[in-house]
């Protein structure tokens, strides 16, 4: 069950948050605006638009009006990004494995722990950037507790992928 925050009118209206991804070392990685569209238990589900059009070394060319549904747990060391054109066309999902997200003052932010998880319409994937994990296991100092729990998270989303388990369904 959606919870929305109430304009006086009575319509819903959704809380506007600033996500906010740093890298291990606290430098900032990205950042962009979501509206809250959900949220029960731990997980926060936001809906962004992108703006501009992005290149994307692996999913090509990600044209404006492309719309994210991007699914944050408070409690997973991962999180997974629905990207459907403007169209309406399901484009792929991507996920982030991270540490879980915090959301406090209107502010999402988490740690991107480098490896991510690239899941096209016919449900094929693909793991990258392992190679920059294991540079910034030592680069940037990655506790083994970290490390454990990545390499967790990244067998967690692809059991899911496979068994095609929320939020991998179409």
């Amino acid at each position: 069950m959606a919870q929305l925050i109430e304009k006086q009118s009575g319509e819903p209206a959704p809380e506007r948050v600033t996500v906010l991804v740093r890298k291990y070392d606290g430098t900032e990685h990205r950042r962009w605006q979501a509206n809250i569209i959900e949220r029960r238990e731990s997980l926060i589900v936001l809906e962004g638009v992108f703006e501009g059009e992005v290149e994307h070394h692996l999913m090509g060319r990600i044209t404006s009006g492309t719309r994210s549904v991007e699914y944050y747990w408070l409690d997973r060391y991962y999180n997974v990004f629905r990207l459907t054109e403007q169209s309406g066309k399901f484009r792929s999902f991507y996920c982030n494995i991270s540490t879980p997200a915090e959301l406090e003052d209107s502010v999402l932010t988490y740690v991107d722990l480098d490896i991510d998880v690239l899941v096209e319409p016919d449900f094929s994937y693909r793991v990258i950037d392992l190679d920059d994990f294991e540079v910034n296991v030592v680069k940037q100092g990655y506790p083994e507790e970290i490390q454990k729990r990545a390499h967790e998270a990244l067998s967690e989303l692809i059991s899911m992928i496979e068994r095609r388990q929320f939020p991998f369904e179409l």
